[in-house]
């Protein structure tokens, strides 16, 4: 069966934390660099079929491609990792310091993959800037100043409100990292990715890596945001409300769901372990 139970789902997520935590800096920043590309792409795709269809819901439904990408060929997705390096931490098969190195790098990568990303779609779709007709230009504006404005005009009131949006973004999408490990078959993966991603993109909540693409190219095509709102008033917030989301609405209540027997002694496997993205799931 390719089914995974959820003692045997708690081990592997575990493991994959210890992985994350093991990958050198330069591996890090790469993986981390696809995979805000990949979201960027994602999220123009998403953009793209709502824009062609007039119903938003159909870019909710093929947003989760990339994720799949990323989670299928063994990336680093930062608000994923949110969920899964803190439980090897929890069991002592990991440290602290180790954890921070893997968001300290996958970060900024993930803004400069998803910045890269930004500046050549916007070259496409304005031809070097010699065309504003694109009916994508003044969706991606109002979308990047959607995502920044409100907040700062609601003021104290506003950063709560994106904090709490974010957490249940990443409730979303921690939960589709952990379906991943629920399944040993490439379709199971997939289609157990897609349900929880598909739904944080439909109810239009905050997920920090796709907002280093939407607001960075909302500001390049003219949107009235400046680097200090943008951080302030969303990435900034967005990054500790998909961090609490993924810790206290996903990972810890399915530990201690369903774990029977701690493993803190860290094994020659974690140690050694490189990741490599192999369809079991237990090294992406």
């Amino acid at each position: 069966m390719s089914y995974v139970k959820p003692d045997q789902l708690i081990d592997q997520l575990v493991h994959s934390g210890v992985v994350k935590t093991n990958l050198t800096a330069k591996q890090m920043f790469l993986r981390g660099t696809l995979s805000g590309a990949i979201l960027g792409a994602a999220t123009t795709l998403a953009l793209t079929a709502a824009a062609q269809t007039g119903l938003p819901i159909v870019g909710a439904l093929v947003f989760p491609v990339g994720f799949c990408v990323i989670l299928m060929l063994g990336l680093e997705l930062v608000t994923g990792s949110f969920a899964l390096i803190p439980l090897a931490v929890l069991e002592g098969r990991t440290t602290i310091a180790k954890a921070a190195k893997n968001f300290a790098v996958v970060i900024p990568a993930h803004i400069f993959g998803a910045g890269l990303y930004a500046v050549l779609y916007v070259g496409v779709i304005t031809y070097l800037g010699t065309d504003t007709t694109d009916p994508m230009i003044q969706a991606i504006i109002h979308l990047a100043e959607h995502k920044v404005l409100p907040y700062e005009a609601v003021g104290a009131g506003g950063i709560l409100v994106v904090v709490v949006k974010a957490m249940l973004c990443n409730w979303m999408v921690a939960l589709g990292t952990i379906m991943f490990y629920t399944s040993t078959s490439a379709a199971g993966k997939i289609l157990g990715m897609w349900l929880p991603v598909l739904t944080f993109f439909g109810l239009g909540l905050e997920h920090a890596v796709v907002n280093m693409f939407v607001i960075p190219a909302g500001m390049l095509l003219g949107a009235h945001i400046s680097f200090g709102q943008w951080w302030g008033w969303n990435t900034g917030p967005v990054l500790i409300g998909n961090f609490l989301g993924a810790v206290l609405f996903t990972a810890l209540p399915l530990y201690f769901s369903h774990r029977k027997t701690v493993n803190r002694a860290a094994s020659e496997h974690d140690e050694d372990t490189q990741a490599a993205p192999e369809l079991t799931g237990a090294h992406s």
